[in-house]
């Protein structure tokens, strides 16, 4: 069965160990050195409306990946998902420049 990238784009993720729901699937990540999949990213849940901002993603290793369904995909993983560190959202705080940064 051949797929697209799209047609994965918020299907159910459902353990099979224990039936537990994680979520959707988000986003997919590549390796674009090796032009491979290497795993599904399932948003974090909004906190409170979305004011506090969400839970970290989660991770699942394409190796997990049992059965992609028409509606559900199937993963059977025992150890815990990988959390995944939002990119973007951190704020770098930044003191005086240092006379030994080059940049300037």
């Amino acid at each position: 069965m051949h797929s697209r990238v799209y047609d994965l784009h918020r299907k159910e993720v459902i353990n099979v160990r224990d039936g537990t729901r994680l979520g959707n699937v988000g986003d997919v990540e590549i390796d674009t050195d090796t032009a491979s999949v290497l795993a599904l990213v399932i948003y974090g849940r909004l906190r409170f409306f979305g004011l506090f901002g969400r839970e970290d993603d989660k991770i699942v290793p394409w190796s997990d990946i049992r059965l992609i369904g028409q509606d559900i995909i199937l993963v059977d993983t025992s150890s815990p998902l990988r959390d995944s560190k939002k990119k973007g959202l951190a704020v770098k705080e930044e003191g005086p420049p240092s006379p030994h940064d080059s940049s300037l």
